[in-house]
């Protein structure tokens, strides 16, 4: 027969659980923040507007990477998927404008550390509605962390 220890221990294992993946969640919003918001740092640090763009497509390449190895590794259900996607859409819309691309008109250089701020913003709105599982969230964080 099962004990009332096995039980307790048990639902403290299934509890435990869900916290785990509840802070897992917010790391991996916290950590799509954090990871821009060192971007647009190093954006308005830098005095050339050649330097800015370049830290800025390398961000947005990093990123659209990581998105990719997610969607490669991970076994995603279909709204994890549709999520990833539209994330990674604004990625790369925003990687667009930049560069003046895909019908966008490119960024001039007086407003590149605006673009960034903008840019910033989008992404912790678009990162709100990320919410997908514990190991995907892992592996975005440990992408993230290796870029």
């Amino acid at each position: 027969m099962i004990s009332i220890k096995h039980i307790l221990l048990f639902s403290l294992l299934i509890f435990s659980t869900q916290s785990f993946v509840t802070a897992q969640s917010t790391g991996l919003t916290e950590s799509f923040k954090e990871h821009f918001n060192t971007t647009v740092q190093q954006v308005k640090s830098a005095d050339d507007a050649d330097e800015k763009r370049s830290i800025l497509n390398e961000s947005f390449t990093r990123m659209l990477h990581a998105v990719e190895q997610i969607e490669e590794k991970a076994n995603l259900n279909d709204s994890e998927r549709n999520m990833l996607l539209a994330y990674k859409s604004e990625i790369e819309s925003r990687q667009n404008e930049l560069n003046g691309i895909d019908g966008y008109d490119e960024v001039v250089d007086e407003d590149l550390d605006d673009f960034s701020d903008y840019s910033q913003q989008a992404m912790e709105q678009a990162s709100r509605t990320i919410t997908i599982s514990l190991t995907t969230a892992l592996l975005i964080i440990i992408i993230l962390l290796l870029l």
